[in-house]
């Protein structure tokens, strides 16, 4: 199959209410990257895949420039400041707090990584 017949996927990434600050910095090109635990469902992420962000009932969408996968928090560290994970956060504390937020990521994490990825 040549490039051009190659079908990039669709990535669905859902946001919770609680966290709509960080789906609208995305939706206004604030926050240029995101960050997934390195499941089954986005360990096949590649860059000019489109991704569908949710929160509620607004969604809209973007291109995947880049990816990167990540074995540790801290790993991820040596490359990205906590800001460009979370405009919010300016510590590696506030950001290994805010990775605990989310329902099982911990464990999540520590079995497949994280994927980080560059939106355009």
């Amino acid at each position: 199959m040549k490039n051009d017949q190659i079908q990039n996927k669709v990535f669905i990434l859902r946001f919770r209410r609680i966290n709509k600050d960080i789906f609208d910095a995305i939706k206004n090109n604030r926050k240029k990257f995101e960050t997934r635990a390195a499941t089954k469902r986005y360990k096949t992420m590649k860059p000019w895949d489109r991704v569908v962000l949710i929160c509620e009932r607004h969604k809209f969408n973007k291109l995947v420039k880049r990816v990167q996968l990540f074995p540790t928090i801290g790993a991820l560290l040596k490359h990205y400041k906590p800001s460009q994970i979370n405009p919010k956060l300016k510590t590696e504390k506030e950001l290994r707090a805010m990775y605990n937020s989310f329902p099982a990521y911990k464990e999540k994490i520590k079995k497949c990584g994280l994927l980080v990825f560059e939106l355009k």
